[in-house]
């Protein structure tokens, strides 16, 4: 296993401290929309969020507890993102960091920015005023950050019982989403336009 250093990570911490802002900018500020959508699609738009921060919260711990022995196995059968898979587990750090990091807490902060839109709107629905808007912008609140932290655990428990199956398919969707993009003409290809 290769051993890493402080020093050597650095320029990869930086630059995923200056992704995550305008990211985090970007996304909280789409939040704004929970504002004009009735409550109840704002509500899925949250479980949304609370599913994806999950979701890359697992394939983080996924990809750091997972070995490379079985993905080797794998790739010398030819089993469809095997390789891939192999490259993830040999950059645990980097994968956990931006599926987790990234990802996993601008998803957190998002859902929490959403449940507050969320509750503004079932007030004005239910045309709730005074100790019961405040009632309602916690039990809402509280409620999404359970589910958070619920799926969180979920997850994370799944990632560190099997981490092989959940690499190797986050491995495939990658290759196939990459290949996707590999085969689609290009706008300045000339093959394209013939």
């Amino acid at each position: 296993m290769k051993k890493t250093t402080l020093r050597g990570s650095l320029p990869f911490i930086l630059s995923v401290a200056a992704l995550s802002f305008p990211l985090g900018g970007v996304f909280d500020t789409a939040t704004i929309f929970l504002d004009t959508v009735a409550w109840y699609v704002g509500a899925i738009v949250v479980v949304l969020i609370v599913c994806v921060g999950a979701l890359f919260d697992m394939l983080g711990v996924a990809s750091a507890a997972a070995r490379e022995t079985p993905f080797h196995a794998m790739a010398s059968k030819r089993v469809f993102g095997a390789k891939r898979a192999i490259t993830i587990v040999r950059n645990a750090e980097k994968v956990s960091s931006i599926c987790s990091d990234v990802v996993g807490d601008i998803a957190g902060v998002l859902s929490g920015a959403g449940a507050l839109a969320v509750a503004g709107q079932l007030n004005r629905a239910l045309a709730v005023t005074g100790w019961q808007e405040e009632l309602t912008i916690i039990v809402i609140t509280a409620l999404v950050t359970a589910l958070t932290v619920g799926a969180k655990a979920i997850g994370k428990t799944l990632a560190i019982q099997a981490p092989t199956p959940i690499v190797l398919y986050a491995s495939k969707l990658l290759e196939s989403i990459l290949g996707f993009w590999r085969r689609s003409p290009r706008r300045g290809d000339k093959r394209a336009r013939a």
